[in-house]
């Protein structure tokens, strides 16, 4: 796949992703839904993050990413 996620993109969705961690770590819900819900999401935008590629954008034909210089 493509890269479709900017740079500055990155570094809030790598930053949104801690938190999501951090909340399925430390919330009061059952374990069950904080692995499912934060958990799950968490690795899912921290992957998003780190590769710079989102299967949503991908499926919508949108990109952050600034346009190529040529």
């Amino acid at each position: 796949m493509k890269r479709n996620v900017g740079n500055m993109e990155r570094v809030l969705r790598g930053l949104g992703a801690l938190a999501l961690l951090i909340g399925a770590w430390a919330s009061p819900l059952p374990l069950a839904a904080r692995l499912v819900v934060l958990g799950l999401s968490g690795v899912y935008v921290m992957f998003t993050a780190l590769s710079g590629t989102c299967l949503g954008y991908a499926l919508i034909g949108r990109s952050t990413c600034p346009l190529p210089r040529g």
